[in-house]
């Protein structure tokens, strides 16, 4: 696999980012606009949006927009209606979904739906978002560039394992750092299921999941601050003497929205422990890889957020 993140023109191209009022998803925002491509971008409070927006503007010189969606990941009335505004916004085309945004390592809380924070934030939200866009993804596809889900993942899907059985943490003692990686896990494993439904349904659209490394993004940093003990403030150093910029950790979300990849695959920084450096593929944990685990998250997925997931276990006809 041949990857880089080097964007091609976008003329044309409908790109949803979720998170994008600072860090990656503003990045992100920034870079696909300046190449042309009608960016969503999804924001939690209108103020910031509005911000994020101007900014990612002013850089832009050519065919490129950006506009703000209101989105709360943690609330699922939320999602619905963002998904029905984009659907009707963009004449139900999207061409690439990057789920971008994410919470991590705050105390135990939950979301407006009463899961608990991160998996609700960071996977059950997301998956939600994605299969009520997937007729606007199909869509796209059709026209005859398949279109992509791009998933970000992170280095602490390995920090923990995927309790089913406790998903909220209503039985076991509450872990901020083994949530994260659970909802981190569940990302790979949602993408990887995504891919094998959307490859069985024969359907014109790609699932490719992505990881920063190590960046400058303050999502870990300002997580860890709330938190003022000394182990959360110990746990920032790497985070800033090891980290790479943004603009560089964007690189893998950037070319599994853009790049020569496959669906399936899972990109990250190719330096050492994945930490920095040029995309690449990146290794996924053996929970990961365990498809049993992935088709049992996609149907407590559904049960969860009431969505109906799309595609569906039959082949389309």
């Amino acid at each position: 696999m041949t990857v880089s993140h080097e964007l091609p023109d976008l003329t044309g191209r409908t790109i949803v980012v979720t998170g994008t009022t600072s860090g990656l998803g503003l990045a992100l925002s920034g870079a696909l606009a300046a190449a042309g491509a009608r960016i969503l971008m999804t924001v939690r409070d209108a103020e910031r949006g509005a911000a994020a927006v101007d900014q990612v503007r002013a850089g832009i010189d050519g065919t490129g927009s950006a506009e703000p969606v209101l989105l709360d990941l943690a609330d699922l009335s939320s999602v619905r209606a963002a998904a029905t505004e984009i659907r009707e916004r963009t004449g139900n085309r999207v061409d690439v979904l990057i789920n971008n945004a994410a919470v991590s390592l705050g105390p135990h809380s939950r979301t407006r739906d009463g899961f608990e924070l991160q998996i609700g934030t960071n996977h059950l939200g997301p998956a939600a978002l994605t299969w009520l866009l997937m007729p606007a993804l199909r869509a796209a596809g059709d026209l005859g560039r398949p279109a992509r889900v791009v998933t970000t993942s992170s280095l602490g899907h390995r920090t923990g394992g995927l309790d089913l059985a406790d998903l909220h943490w209503e039985r076991r003692r509450y872990s901020p750092t083994r949530a994260y990686g659970a909802s981190k896990l569940a990302n790979l494993l949602f993408a990887a299921e995504l891919d094998r439904r959307l490859r069985t349904n024969g359907d014109p659209v790609s699932s490719i999941a992505a990881h920063p490394g190590l960046t400058t993004s303050q999502l870990l940093t300002n997580s860890l601050a709330r938190r003022s003990t000394w182990r959360s403030r110990l746990l920032v150093l790497p985070d800033r003497y090891l980290s790479q910029p943004v603009a560089a950790g964007i690189a893998p979300q950037l070319t599994a929205a853009t790049g020569p990849v496959d669906g399936g695959d899972y990109l990250g920084p190719t330096g050492p422990f994945e930490i920095r450096g040029p995309a690449g593929p990146a290794r996924r944990s053996a929970a990961a890889e365990d498809r049993g685990l992935a088709n049992e998250l996609w149907r407590i997925t559904s049960a969860a957020t009431g969505v109906t997931p799309d595609p569906g276990p039959a082949v389309r006809t």
